[in-house]
């Protein structure tokens, strides 16, 4: 889309086909799709919050697409969470490794914490 007019999911659902702007761009969801260069700004903030943190949890990726993969250069906390059904190339140095699909572990964990809040 060209002009960055934002439209809600219901005027992009009562569009036939692909939903156009009068601006004659298409319109597309806030998400970087594959391939799609990252918003500068918020690529930014991602690498200052990774920097500071005391601990990063890296959940259902294998830490091969960049430049999001490369965000774990900028963690220098305490506790590194690898949470993947498979290996990565941080697997190694991770603090706690979880062997799992990052959805089963949410949900057991939010249920978990749902449990001990009516404890």
């Amino acid at each position: 889309m060209n002009c960055g007019r934002a439209f809600s999911l219901e005027d992009v659902i009562r569009k036939d086909g692909v939903p156009y702007c009068s601006c004659g761009g298409v319109i597309k969801p806030d998400v970087v799709l594959y391939e799609e260069p990252l918003n500068e700004k918020v690529l930014r903030a991602a690498i200052a919050q990774t920097d500071k943190a005391d601990t990063l949890i890296i959940g259902g990726t294998s830490l091969v697409v960049y430049p999001a993969a490369g965000l774990i250069d900028y963690f220098h906390g305490r506790s590194l969470v690898v949470i993947n059904l498979g290996k990565t190339s941080r697997s190694g140095s991770a603090t706690l490794n979880i062997a799992a699909p990052i959805g089963q572990v949410l949900k057991r964990a939010v249920l978990d914490h749902a449990l001990a809040m009516d404890a």
